[in-house]
């Protein structure tokens, strides 16, 4: 696989996120690493999965 890549200027004039997935990632602009990890301290039955986290309009 051959992956070319030709960085250029980024304009964002706006960004409207409705929600995100619990392991979501938003990124605008330049990343050389990325790296995430999570832990858990509370037992498993007293955490609650759902699809979105809302936000709340201002």
């Amino acid at each position: 696989m051959e992956l070319n890549v030709i960085n250029r200027e980024v304009n964002v004039g706006s960004v409207h996120i409705i929600g995100l997935a619990t392991s979501a990632l938003f990124i605008i602009g330049d990343a050389e690493t990325v790296q995430q990890a999570t832990t858990f301290d509370t037992p498993a039955e007293s955490l609650i999965v759902g699809p979105l986290t809302p936000f709340t309009s201002k």
